[in-house]
């Protein structure tokens, strides 16, 4: 097992705000890859009809987690909400306390490792 914490969140995109959000997604991506060593995946699908997103987010630990929350909530949680609206919030690893407060608003599941492997 391994310190990992890792999550999908799935979203709705608002009705006109697909190009906002297409606009946004490039943004947060080059700036989390630019700026977060840490975010070991940072991958973003969407549904055949662009009306759903889910976001699978892998960091190395709670602390690079911290990182990126940090700089989620400073530069684009506010776009991010005018865009989407969230459906559900599934966490995997053991997250710290601080993780789980922070992940807290959004009604995060949390789920915890009981056997396995990540090469």
């Amino acid at each position: 097992m391994s310190n990992h914490v890792h999550w999908v969140i799935e979203v709705n995109i608002n009705d006109g705000q697909l190009d906002a959000f297409k606009s946004l997604m490039e943004e947060m991506v080059t700036a989390t890859q630019a700026d977060e060593p840490g975010a070991l995946n940072y991958e973003w699908f969407f549904s055949a009809d662009d009306t759903q997103c889910h976001i699978y987010e892998r960091y190395e630990d709670s602390a690079a987690t911290m990182v990126h929350l940090g700089n989620f909530g400073a530069k684009f949680a506010g776009r991010f909400m005018e865009s989407v609206t969230p459906t559900r919030l599934v966490v995997y690893g053991s997250p710290s306390e601080d993780v789980r407060q922070a992940m807290a608003p959004l009604g995060a599941v949390h789920m915890e490792q009981q056997v396995g492997f990540a090469r």
